[in-house]
């Protein structure tokens, strides 16, 4: 173990007892997520607030001032690195997480740019987000023990959309630019592993 700013680290990162301030503000406009994710990162023993809007998230920064922060892309009033932005102005220490159903390398970027430590694609577990909120600054978290397939990516993805389109099969082939009858078939399949 080496010692690195107070903080005892090991090979494979660090835990959440290593640090003193425990905060974690999550910001994510989809509600099912945030709340299952923040009651997972509790019992993880992480102290979470969280926030669905970036307006909500920036007055939280500005009071919460977290430790960890993971910071949804494209939330409804806005862009989440403006969050990241502002949680850098209040603390520059802060290690933040980016996250968004729109993978891409030039967002990836702006988010590295914005002062995000890392970046992932949804859907993610609390698995996942703790070793990349608590992966040495040095260091690439850990790749996942058990990703989810592509298939069970995919699957998350067209059941997100069918959710917020208010459960409607027809606008949601419509935004998904597939078959009517397509989408009803894979809807009314379990969930691949």
């Amino acid at each position: 173990m080496e010692c690195m700013g107070g903080i005892k680290q090991t090979p494979s990162g660090l835990k959440i007892s290593d640090f003193e301030d425990k905060t974690l503000l999550i910001v994510d406009d989809d509600d099912s997520f945030r709340n299952r994710l923040s009651r997972a990162m509790e019992k993880k023993g992480f102290e979470v607030k969280d926030a669905k809007t970036v307006v909500d998230a920036i007055k939280l920064a500005r009071s919460f001032q977290p430790n960890f922060a993971l910071v949804d892309l494209r939330l409804e009033d806005g862009n989440g690195l403006d969050v990241v932005q502002e949680i850098n102005k209040t603390r520059k220490d802060s290690r933040i997480v980016m996250l968004t159903g729109y993978g891409n390398l030039p967002t990836a970027v702006a988010a590295v740019k914005a002062g995000a430590l890392d970046y992932m694609a949804k859907p993610v577990d609390a698995d996942d987000v703790e070793s990349a909120l608590l992966a040495a600054p040095n260091l690439k978290a850990k790749p996942p023990e058990n990703p989810m397939s592509a298939d069970r990516v995919k699957w998350e993805h067209i059941h997100r959309v069918f959710e917020l389109c208010n459960r409607n099969v027809s606008e949601t082939a419509r935004r998904l630019k597939m078959h009517r009858r397509t989408l009803q078939r894979i809807l009314s399949k379990k969930s691949p592993r």
